[in-house]
């Protein structure tokens, strides 16, 4: 998801590029310095604390203006219009039937008056994507520092929402900017509906498959091995996995994973894990091994 992230920022060719890390931050690390030229910080939030806890510990590598992602999530949007808009911070939205999981914006005559994380009673159908342009970073750590003093959080976390609304308090100026594609990967449905979407638009590689089928839309990465299994629609199969004698479908399987003997339908199966067995529904971690 990072990946595909990426693709779509580097196309505003970014003076640098940093990443908040967490759990497995390593990984990242080693990732992004092998596939990137751009100058690339790496800054650890040790204690999950919310996004502007994250945030504000970036706060001597970014100190002008900024592109914010959270990279749970796939999109398309047009960045042209941070070269057009004089706005201060500019919230990317998507209309949403039912926003009240996210963060929304409340828009008055075409500048946001609010932004509400996570709204029982939603105001507005804007739900906001986690992309944000900020103009200058100052004022947003600045509103950043007032949130940690007022302890404006939910559930002991801070989040960029409230600390943009404290700029909107000051006079800043916010507006909204839509994205045409949003698909969110904050869960394991969620990733899968992700997963459907990517392969609708994607072609396969050119994996061993040895009697076997593939039924598309499928990704079957080239050094993978497919033997006597039916795979597809909707899976996604990593490098040097291995599928023998069985049925995935709308399923991923993550690189190096094993599946024997099994029929898997709406799972996920982790780094180097293993699964045997029947016809099951699975979320699998890397390195596990599941006989059924």
């Amino acid at each position: 998801m990072l990946s595909h992230v990426l693709d779509r920022v580097m196309l505003l060719e970014p003076r640098r590029l940093i990443f908040i890390t967490g759990y497995l931050g390593n990984q990242i690390e080693s990732w992004v310095e092998a596939e990137y030229q751009t100058e690339a910080r790496f800054i650890e939030q040790p204690v999950m604390l919310g996004q502007t806890d994250a945030i504000i510990r970036a706060r001597e590598a970014a100190d002008q203006d900024a592109l914010i992602l959270f990279p749970d999530m796939l999109f398309e949007a047009d960045f042209s219009v941070i070269e057009s808009s004089d706005a201060d911070v500019i919230a990317f939205v998507k209309e949403v039937p039912d926003p009240s999981a996210y963060g929304i914006a409340v828009e008055e005559d075409g500048r946001v008056v609010r932004l509400v994380e996570k709204p029982q009673n939603p105001e507005s159908n804007l739900a906001v994507v986690g992309i944000y342009y900020v103009r200058n970073m100052e004022d947003l750590y600045s509103a950043i520092v007032e949130q940690f003093e007022r302890k404006i959080a939910l559930k002991n976390e801070y989040f960029l929402a409230d600390a943009v609304q404290i700029m909107i308090d000051r006079g800043k100026k916010v507006v909204t900017a839509p994205v045409t594609v949003w698909e969110d990967c904050g869960n394991d449905a969620a990733l899968l509906q992700t997963n459907r979407y990517l392969l609708g638009i994607i072609s396969d590689g050119d994996p061993a498959i040895h009697g076997s089928g593939v039924i598309e839309p499928s990704f079957i990465h080239p050094t993978a091995r497919i033997e006597e299994s039916v795979v597809g629609p909707y899976a996604s199969i990593g490098p040097d996995a291995v599928i023998t004698r069985s049925i995935v479908r709308d399923t991923i399987v993550d690189q190096g994973a094993k599946v024997e003997g099994a029929i898997l339908d709406y799972s996920i199966v982790g780094k180097d894990a293993t699964v045997t067995g029947h016809a099951v529904s699975v979320n699998v971690g890397d390195t596990s091994t599941v006989r059924i």
